[in-house]
This record gives C-alpha cells, sequence and structure tokens, in this order.
C-alpha cells in the first residue's frame, strides 16, 4: 500500500507548497497551480488523486485559507503516535 506524501506547509508560500506537492504526484498529472487566489480548486484536484480518496481528507472549501487547509491535510494524512 503506497503512503500518501504531504509536506508541511509551516513557512512556506503557496508556490513553495504546491510546487512540491505537484513534483510528489507528478504521476497522477496534478496540474501547477495558476495562483493563490486557485487553491480552492487546485485543492480539490489534489483531494481527486486516488491515493487521498480513501484518505478522508478535508474539503478545501470550509477553510478560508490555503495554509489552515495544508495544516488539517497534514493531520489527515499522518498516523497519530501515541
Amino acid at each position: 500500500m503506497a503512503l500518501a506524501v504531504v509536506y508541511d506547509p509551516r513557512y512556506q508560500d503557496w508556490n513553495s507548497w504546491a510546487s512540491l506537492m505537484c513534483e510528489a504526484y507528478a504521476g497522477q498529472q496534478l496540474s501547477i497551480p495558476s495562483g493563490e487566489e486557485n487553491w480552492k480548486e487546485w485543492a480539490a484536484s489534489l483531494k481527486a488523486i486516488d491515493i487521498f480518496t480513501n484518505e478522508g481528507i478535508p474539503g478545501p472549501y470550509t477553510y478560508e485559507n490555503w495554509q489552515d487547509w495544508a495544516a488539517a491535510l497534514v493531520g489527515a494524512v499522518n498516523q497519530k503516535v501515541d
């Protein structure tokens, strides 16, 4: 079983973080976002990638900014350590 890779968004700007995610999922043809103003549409396309569909990742449309959504994404994908 493949594990999803999600980069920590803290201390990164949108272009840096989104570029890392595009590189990580180049095989799934994740598009390069056209700009931060369209982050929700891009995030919805990330959520549609098969490795994420079963992870229960949060949808972007309930978040005001991409940083909060990306932090929630990290929390949903990373396994908790007790």
